[in-house]
């Protein structure tokens, strides 16, 4: 039997980012940059105004009187985007849009609502201080700096400065494409007419929605009966457009269940017992030769079972794959309201509600019967407790670490 760590070990040992790609600004979204990004100008390029207002040499006000309201001919315009910076004269202002670059010898921006707004003259409603809303040059981005480290996430904010330096495109760890299979001669669609003996799948629905949830695209192919040739053909066909395959379904030992069968001589799957429940049998290894070689999970055909084994493995090594360095769910220390059993010398993962804060704690209620798998259940828990090896009971009161599932 293998231990849940040995079996993550190999996982994450076996798989690594995505080799990098460009991609153009609206398609890197939520994807890690695979290389530095050095602002190849200042933003901005000149000091701009912060405001709309007037811009004004601060020195030619100093000795105004105190008790008169400075008053200085406005010489031009200048908008935003303007094209050459002008130079102010001795006495005079300049009125500027916001974004407008201050002219030369300006030193300070008046905002308009603190002067009578005047066309030809203007008068200021008071003296303005050096620096007073203007943007220096450089005070975004510096030249030769690197504006967008390797290795972030890229969200709004950091496509919004590739997108001041002018970059259309950049280079990224893209998203992998999972492609779901859920295999059993006995699955029945959603929205197709009951059978007798039929199950409606559902472990594949929730692991399209679980793949997309986490920024990696999902191609879900659908039910594929047991017959061995279907089977092998629908892998087969899957394979030029995955860079990860994930099946449900197919782990029992039984003769009927043929996906081990099926997969040996396709690549180097290892089926394994991992002390664990729910999950207890777990698939993992890679498909296809040489450089074209793709991870496969084989997760077991329950939903709860398929989802766990999802969290426990298959996540990790998505994020892994997609660039990310922090590649597991946040967890807490939770304080149990019940008390449950728990078998021994396995893992037990139960759906559990935690409710609390950091500065208060946090406790914990089993949704459901823990010696059960519930999909109901999972759906309304918000974490999954964790219970050792060594331990064959959880005590009422005891402290538990919970994997956090959703905030």
């Amino acid at each position: 039997m293998r231990s849940v760590q040995d079996q993550l070990a190999a996982v994450l040992a076996a798989v690594g980012p995505v080799a990098p790609l460009d991609v153009v600004l609206t398609d890197a979204s939520g994807t890690i940059l695979a290389e530095d990004v050095i602002a190849s100008a200042d933003v901005p390029a000149t000091p701009v105004a912060a405001c709309d207002g007037y811009a004004v040499a601060t020195a030619d006000l100093y000795g105004a009187d105190p008790h008169a309201a400075p008053v200085l001919p406005v010489v031009h315009d200048v908008l935003a985007g303007a094209s050459s910076v002008l130079r102010l004269a001795p006495g005079q202002a300049v009125r500027i849009a916001s974004g407008g670059p201050v002219p030369t010898g300006a030193d300070a921006v008046i905002p308009a609502e603190q002067t009578d707004r005047g066309d030809v003259r203007v008068t200021l409603s008071r003296v303005p201080t050096p620096g007073e809303n203007i943007r220096p040059a450089a005070v975004d981005v510096a030249h030769g700096q690197v504006a967008l480290a390797a290795g972030i996430r890229l969200g709004a904010r950091q496509l919004a400065v590739a997108a001041a330096l002018g970059r259309r495109r950049l280079r990224v760890h893209p998203a992998p494409r999972v492609v779901i299979v859920s295999t059993g001669s006995e699955l029945i669609e959603p929205g197709a007419p009951a059978r007798d003996g039929g199950v409606y799948e559902s472990a594949g629905h929730a692991l399209e929605v679980a793949v997309r949830d986490i920024g990696a695209t999902p191609v879900r192919v659908g039910v594929v009966s047991d017959d061995r040739a279907l089977l092998r053909e629908a892998l087969e066909d899957q394979l030029v457009r995955a860079d990860v395959m994930v099946t449900t379904g197919g782990l029992s030992e039984y003769a009927h269940d043929t996906l081990a069968d099926v997969l040996s001589p396709l690549g180097t799957v290892r089926f394994d017992h991992v002390a664990m429940t729910p999950g207890f049998r777990q698939g993992f290894g890679t498909v296809g030769g040489g450089t074209g070689a793709v991870p496969f999970f084989a997760l077991p055909g329950h939903p709860v079972a398929s989802m766990v084994g999802f969290e426990l493995f298959v996540r990790p090594a998505l994020r892994a794959m997609a660039g990310h360095t922090d590649l597991f769910r946040p967890s807490v220390r939770a304080v149990a309201d019940q008390g449950w059993a728990s078998p021994e010398g396995i893992r037990q993962f139960v759906p559990v509600a935690v409710s609390g804060s950091p500065t208060e704690g946090y406790r914990m209620t089993p949704v459901g019967d823990p010696a059960q798998w519930s999909i109901g259940g999972l759906a309304r828990a918000n974490a999954l407790a964790v219970v050792g090896e060594q331990d064959t009971v959880v005590e009422a009161g005891q402290t538990v670490p919970c994997l956090v599932l959703e905030g």
